[in-house]
């Protein structure tokens, strides 16, 4: 298996229990991959299951069927089935989740944020400062806020914050929802370089652009999540 991330027959439903338990299908028999140096960018109208893919990959959703494969190193992990302590190990080693806001312990400084997910993503100490400040320099964060929580900065900050921190390791599958929803053209333009380094590097993405020129900028591929809905299905 070269792939880093396959989805196989993967399928997804919400069931709203205070409407009686209703039962609403988002997609179904999902298939595709992601292989190393690919940006594969899921495309379709919002409401199509883009981002319930993202956070099944991440194993914050519940899969209802199929297999949802990550490859670490030599073996492969079916993030579907796998032991939540597995699925943690795969996030410190392997998966980098960019999501369109930011969360965070309060009163920690930026650089501190940033810092620490560079040692929690193997970095030393000195490696994960250094690389801290120059992607928060990148960025165009002013360096008078690095010391100051992220809490206080407007949401385009904030989301610099979010994007550095979620770039900073070597991780070799990054899954990125929409990081540059709240950011001017100027700074779509670094994250577009930012992640065309990381595919250059061997590393693959799927990601989630509304924006159509950041789409064109980095997009390899892009899957269509409408030909995955359950209707299309059962058709």
């Amino acid at each position: 298996m070269t792939a880093l991330l396959t989805f196989r027959d993967v399928a997804k439903s919400f069931t709203l229990h205070l409407r009686g338990g209703v039962v609403l299908p988002v997609v179904g028999d999902v298939g595709f991959t992601v292989e190393p140096g690919e940006c594969v960018v899921l495309g379709g109208p919002s409401g199509a299951g883009k981002s319930s893919l993202l956070k099944m990959a991440y194993g914050n959703y519940r899969c209802d069927a199929g297999a949802i494969l990550v490859r670490d190193g030599d073996a492969v992990i079916d993030v579907v089935r796998a032991d939540p302590r597995v699925v943690l190990a795969l996030r410190a080693r392997v998966i980098a989740y960019v999501s369109q806001f930011l969360r965070v312990i309060p009163r920690v400084p930026a650089l501190d944020v940033v810092e620490a997910a560079g040692r929690e993503g193997g970095l030393d100490a000195e490696a994960a400062l250094a690389r801290a400040k120059d992607l928060l320099a990148r960025l165009n964060l002013p360096e008078r806020l690095w010391g100051l929580p992220p809490a206080t900065f407007s949401g385009g900050e904030q989301q610099r914050v979010n994007i550095a921190r979620g770039l900073i390791a070597d991780r070799p599958l990054l899954l990125l929802d929409e990081p540059t929803a709240s950011l001017d053209d100027r700074n779509r333009a670094v994250v577009a370089e930012l992640v065309r380094e990381k595919l250059k590097a061997g590393a693959g993405v799927l990601g989630i652009f509304h924006d159509s020129a950041m789409r064109d900028a980095v997009a390899t591929r892009v899957v269509d999540v409408t030909h995955f809905a359950p209707r299309a299905r059962a058709a």
